[in-house]
């Protein structure tokens, strides 16, 4: 088994659609969203949950350790949050993403391998 990353793109056109959605839309979502993290959990694939991530944020880049407003204006996406995976391969951990609930709103999930790092524990 191994490690995957699940980051959790949002378009930043359907951002304004979801804080306009009602109510009943948002906990309708919510559900979906735990129906489906609860059954990677129940066939033990859920490593961490991760979290959802705020949409403001600073950025710190390069030597001189410039600080923005981040993410950045001008992107398209901005990643929305994450989870940690474990399953027997790549093929496997991007079928499982399928069932994200991110891509009925127009919405992309980035599997990535987590390599791990020798040494550190």
């Amino acid at each position: 088994m191994a490690d995957f990353v699940y980051l959790y793109w949002n378009r930043r056109e359907d951002q304004a659609r979801m804080a306009n959605s009602t109510p009943e839309e948002k906990q309708k979502i919510t559900q979906k969203w735990m129906v489906w993290m609860d059954g990677l959990k129940k066939s033990g694939n859920l490593k961490d949950f991760g979290a959802p991530l705020e949409f403001d944020g600073k950025t710190v880049e390069g030597a001189k350790k410039v600080v923005t407003d981040g993410p950045y204006a001008e992107a398209k996406d901005i990643v929305g949050g994450f989870s940690i995976i474990t399953a027997n391969s790549l093929n496997e951990a991007f079928e499982l993403s399928k069932g994200c609930p991110i891509l009925e709103l127009n919405g992309i999930v980035e599997v990535r391998p987590i390599r791990p790092l020798q040494g550190l524990k």
